[in-house]
């Protein structure tokens, strides 16, 4: 829903004739919809359950997509796009609370690392089906295209997805006892201490997905499909660290201590990325910037799954909405910290390169101060709130 569209984002400037800056909305409605839809579809399974949450979130988000393909102006193409992140949040916050209620300890941090990789192809391969979609089709094609998928995606959950939360292990009050969850949820400094870190973690990340283009582009000189190499080959980066994360060191090697390591190289990474930027190394060309890049982004590879799994092993009654309030903070940080990026305007890298090394100090200081993982006993073991 993110990236298949960025590539018809000009043909819609064109077709409803407004201006470019009012069409970026499309993207932030979609992505702030994301992020506060989370918070409360995660509840809601915690209550009723994965499976019917999920089933209506898809529903609501078929039409809403719909709805994007036939919008006649931009402003109701915003609202539909809201509504659709929203609705698409159900996917995002019940497949981290189904992987709890199904996993625990090692197996879990597995699966985390297996999503990792499903989520590294995403940014690699819808562009470019958004691309090719628009060889023979205009815009609203693109959405048409979104919403089969969500109903193919809708048919797989109703056909092999059970549902994973027992009545015995659900909520019955309401938005009080809701809440309670959250408070208590917050209350947790460990748990607090990863969903920061997390959250930041992914600021660092999400600075580099809207800097990049301008970076390489624009101040590097590279052109688009250099771009486009260089930004797959991150991703790759990122599936393959994911997946030796979960093959190799995972049941091997404690999970604070790898999430520990993956924070130190980000902080490696985002320091050579800002020494590079400020000319510390006098002229330098886009390679060391690629290098630095991808070091940064393979990383992520080990940081973001163990920082998800360690939160979800502190609890275990409240899956949803423990998965809620890590799936709203990684949004709403990287909300707040990405328009940082391009605040010196377009001819220096530093403001990224700020943002990201910053981002990954308060990730590490949350980890170090409020988790404190020589304390911990085991990483593998949970809270129970």
């Amino acid at each position: 829903a993110m990236d298949m569209s960025l590539p018809a984002l000009p043909e819609v400037t064109r077709s409803l004739h407004a201006p470019a800056a009012t069409v970026q909305l499309t993207l932030t409605a979609c992505l702030a919809g994301m992020a506060f839809g989370q918070l409360v579809v995660g509840p809601m399974s915690d209550r009723w359950g994965r499976r019917r949450p999920l089933l209506a979130g898809l529903a609501v988000y078929v039409v809403a997509t719909v709805l994007c393909a036939l919008a006649p102006t931009v402003e109701l193409l915003v609202a539909f796009r809201l509504i659709q992140g929203l609705a698409g949040a159900a996917a995002i916050v019940i497949a981290r609370a189904v992987a709890r209620d199904l996993y625990d300890g090692v197996a879990m941090a597995r699966f985390f690392s297996t999503l990792m990789l499903i989520s590294g192809l995403a940014p690699i391969l819808a562009p470019v089906v958004g691309g090719q979609i628009l060889r023979v089709t205009d815009w609203r094609g693109v959405f048409v295209v979104l919403a089969v998928i969500g109903v193919l995606l809708g048919a797989v959950v109703w056909v092999k997805l059970p549902e994973t939360l027992a009545p015995a292990d659900r909520h019955d009050g309401g938005v009080g006892e809701t809440l309670g969850a959250m408070r208590r949820l917050l209350a947790d400094r460990v748990f607090t201490g990863y969903t920061l870190a997390g959250g930041f973690a992914f600021a660092s990340l999400f600075a580099y997905v809207s800097a990049s283009p301008f970076v390489i582009q624009e101040i590097y000189g590279a052109s688009p499909q250099t771009f486009s190499l260089l930004f797959a080959v991150n991703s790759v980066g990122l599936m393959v660290m994911g997946q030796v994360n979960g093959k190799v060191l995972v049941g091997r090697v404690r999970l604070d201590r790898v999430l520990g390591v993956g924070l130190a190289v980000v902080l490696v990474a985002a320091t050579a990325l800002l020494l590079l930027s400020l000319g510390v190394f006098g002229e330098t060309g886009l390679a060391p910037v690629a290098v630095a890049l991808f070091v940064l982004m393979s990383a992520m590879g080990i940081t973001m799954p163990n920082t998800q799994t360690l939160a979800l092993l502190r609890t275990k009654h409240s899956a949803g909405s423990a998965s809620a309030l890590l799936g709203t903070t990684s949004f709403l940080v990287a909300a707040v910290v990405t328009p940082l990026v391009g605040i010196a305007g377009e001819d220096t890298a530093v403001p990224m390169a700020v943002v990201q090394l910053a981002s990954a100090l308060v990730a590490t200081a949350c980890f170090l101060g409020m988790c404190r993982p020589w304390k911990s006993g085991t990483s593998m073991k949970g809270g129970g709130v």
